[in-house]
Formats: C-alpha cells, structure tokens, sequence
C-alpha cells in the first residue's frame, strides 16, 4: 500500500490547524447575527465553541492511536465497519472538497477590490490552480508556505483587536441583542460552526507528522486554543465598536460577509493605511484557509481511493512528489464546477452538514473502540472521558437537526449527496464481490 512521507512538525501542524479554520475569522460569521443578533450568535457560539474543545482532545485520541490519513473514515471503519466508515469519509469529503470553492469566491473579491478589471471568479479558479499545484509539489513546502501565511493572518486578527478594543461600548453588544430569541440561536449555528470548521483536518496528515502521537496532541491542542483565543476577541472587538448591525449590513437592507472592514471604517476613514492593512493582511487568513483544506482535502479522498471506497486512481501517490496528485487534481474539477454556480452561502451550509455528521459519527466510533479495543494502544487518551467524546455527540447531534429544520432545501441535497454516493458504493462492492 503507498504511503506518505513523515516531514511535519508540531509548529506546522499548529499552521496548518489554524489555518485551515483562520478564514472564518475574517468573513461570513457575522451573517449569523442578521439571524441571532449579538445574545444569540454568542450563545450559538458558546456552544460550538465547547463541542470543538470536547471534540478536538476526542479526536485526538483516535488521531494518536490509528494515525491515517483518512481521519475520521479510517477510525468509523475500525469501529463501526465499512458501511459507517464510508459515511462518514463521503461527509469528510463533502465538508473538504465543499469549503474551499466559499472561500475562493471571497479570494477572487479581496482581489478584485484591488484589481477591478479582473473578474471574481477568474481569480478564484486561478488560485485553485496555483495551490493544487503546491500541495502536489511537496507537503513540507505546502505545510511551510501554510504557516508563513497563518503567523500573517493571526497578527493581523491581534493588530484588529489592539485597533477596536480601545472604541469598545458595552452598550454595543446590548443593542437590539436578542431580535429573534431562541430561534435565533439555533438559526445561527451554521455561523457559529463556520468559525472553526475544518479544525479536525490536522487528523488527516498524522501519516505525514514526525513521530505522530506526539506530534498530533501539541498540533491539535495549540491549534484549538489559538482558535478559540482568536474567535473571543474578533467577535467582542467587532462588534463593539458600533453594534451588531453595523458589520452586517454595508447599506441598508444589504448584507456584506467582511465584518473586519465594516468595524475598522467607523474608527479609521477608507484610505488610512490601517484599513489597507486589514484588507491586504485579510487576504493571508483567506489564503490560509484556502489552501489548508485543499490539503487536507486530497488526503482525505486519497484514503478514499487506496482503500478502493472510491476509484482506485485516486490513492495513486505521484512518484516524484510522493503527494496524492490524482485526489488533489479531482478535488480541484469538482471545487470549479461548484464555484461556477455562485451559491456562496448555500455551499458553506452544506460543508458544516458534512462535518456535523462527520464529527457524530467520529464519537460514536471513539466510544464503540472504547469498549470493543480496550488493549488499542493509546498514546494520547482523552481528559475526564467520557465527558468529552458524549458532550461532543450531543451538541453535534442537536446542531444537525436543528440545521436541518432551518435549511430543510440543503438539508435534501445533502441527503441525495450521500444517499446516491452510498448507493453507488453498494453497488460497486457488490459487483467486486462477485
């Protein structure tokens, strides 16, 4: 069976956790506060926030004991066998190959703020050429260019903070706080996962991670502590400047998903060189995100493929590079196509369906190993168990059904997703069996 190269450090799997997460910093979040209001996204929030904590040192068990590049596929099929294994790499997939055509179309808008005469969405397809290509060149310059960018992206965020926290007013976060009550906050779930979704793509490159179990606990837990740091003061810090509303709506009745640069034009004027920082620096977080996911994309259905759950020429590793070039090249035409149909928010909404489930069914397998592999060895064995991996289920389960309640269109067309991929499945391990 083909096999990746060991080359990643614990600093750059920090990069590449934070980075694969930085780009819900800098857009889309706020759009939950048109739903929620400030109470409502922060209580949304609060929540996301103690499902990623309790899930991510869960994680981090399976990632330490069975260090795949599959993730959460190869650990659903260790446990609960290859029909959830399958569902649960098709929803990783889903959530990788789904995020980054979001965050290319909002690259191609940072772009074309500086370069108008080039169309949004002929820079979005150009960056996903120029950062395949990367990540089939080399993993170790990949995961070196990723955390280059994240230290820009991350001291950009702290540079936003130090600029708005001196014009924070309390009575900013209390204006019209709670305009559709507890609705709201279920409504606004898809926001608040947005702000650390893809998080877990760090599990896919253990099989690339030098001396991965302990390589695996520093990367995620750092990771997941930077996130959270990061999340708290963008949201207090933004908001307080001039309230809710004022990092929603760019004019009245029209919604903007760049909440950063709505906050810094009440403090600076347009042309200060602060708020050309923010948006040149902003791109970086993009980026990161951007071409993190690519990342962890191709790994994800590169495992898909050596295990023949997909077309075997997707677990094809380039003989040269030693990279999953087939998977990386796939994920790249289906990110394209689905670009090409300018459903920005509907296709971030369908990305956190698929990591809900993943991340449900992540749980259970952790629990199922629990009992059915007590001797597995486990370098990394997660704190106040089971506390965690349970806290974890629950909020994720809960969020699931009340995305489905509220986006019951993409809720369909995530469900045909899976229902024909595992049908197809079905019928191709059928006919092998043969």
């Amino acid at each position: 069976m083909p096999e990746l190269k060991r080359t990643l450090t614990p600093l750059m799997l920090w990069g590449l956790g934070v980075g694969y997460v930085i780009s819900g910093m800098y857009f889309g979040w706020n759009l939950g506060l048109e739903k929620g209001g400030t109470l409502g996204l922060a209580i949304a929030t609060f929540f996301i926030i103690i499902m990623y904590v309790t899930f991510t040192f869960s994680y981090t068990e399976l990632a330490c004991a069975i260090p795949k590049a599959g993730g959460g596929f190869d650990y659903a099929t260790r446990a609960l066998g290859k029909d959830w294994g399958f569902i649960a790499g098709m929803a990783q997939n889903i959530e990788f190959i789904f995020a980054p055509p979001a965050i290319a179309f909002a690259i191609g808008a940072y772009f074309n703020l500086f370069f108008p005469q080039i169309p949004i969405l002929a820079i979005a397809i150009a960056a996903y050429a120029i950062f395949t290509a990367l990540n089939i060149y080399e993993v170790k310059a990949a995961a070196t260019f990723e955390l280059v960018i994240t230290i820009f992206a991350v001291g950009e965020l702290l540079l936003f903070a130090g600029i708005t926290l001196p014009h924070f007013e309390m009575k900013n976060l209390k204006q019209n706080a709670f305009p559709n009550g507890w609705a709201g906050v279920f409504a606004a779930i898809p926001a608040a996962v947005w702000f650390f979704l893809a998080i877990e793509g760090v599990a896919n490159v253990a099989e690339e991670a030098i001396n991965p179990r302990r390589t695996m606990l520093l990367g995620f837990g750092s990771a997941i502590l930077t996130l959270v740091i990061l999340c708290v003061l963008t949201f207090t810090s933004s908001i307080g400047v001039a309230g809710w509303e004022a990092i929603v709506y760019k004019s009245p009745g029209v919604t903007s998903d760049s909440p950063l640069p709505l906050a810094l034009g009440h403090i600076v004027n347009s042309d200060n060189i602060l708020y050309h920082l923010l948006i040149t620096v902003g791109l970086f977080g993009l980026v990161a995100s951007f071409h993190g996911i690519i990342l962890a994309a191709g790994r994800s259905s590169f495992e898909f493929g050596r295990v023949k759950f997909a077309p075997s020429f997707l677990g094809k590793i380039h003989p040269k590079f030693r990279t999953p070039s087939n998977a990386l090249l796939v994920n790249m035409g289906i990110g394209i196509v689905t670009l090409l149909t300018g459903k920005t928010l509907e296709i971030i909404v369908i990305s956190v369906f698929g990591a809900l489930t993943l991340y449900i069914i992540s749980m259970i397998a952790m629990l199922r190993l629990r009992k059915t592999e007590p001797e597995l060895e486990r370098p990394f064995r997660v704190p106040m168990y089971p506390l965690f991996p349970i806290t974890a289920l629950i909020i994720a389960a809960v969020s699931f059904v009340a995305m489905t309640i509220y986006n019951k269109q993409l809720a369909v067309v995530y469900f045909l997703l899976l229902g024909i991929t595992y049908g197809s499945f079905k019928l191709f391990k059928s006919k092998e069996g043969k």
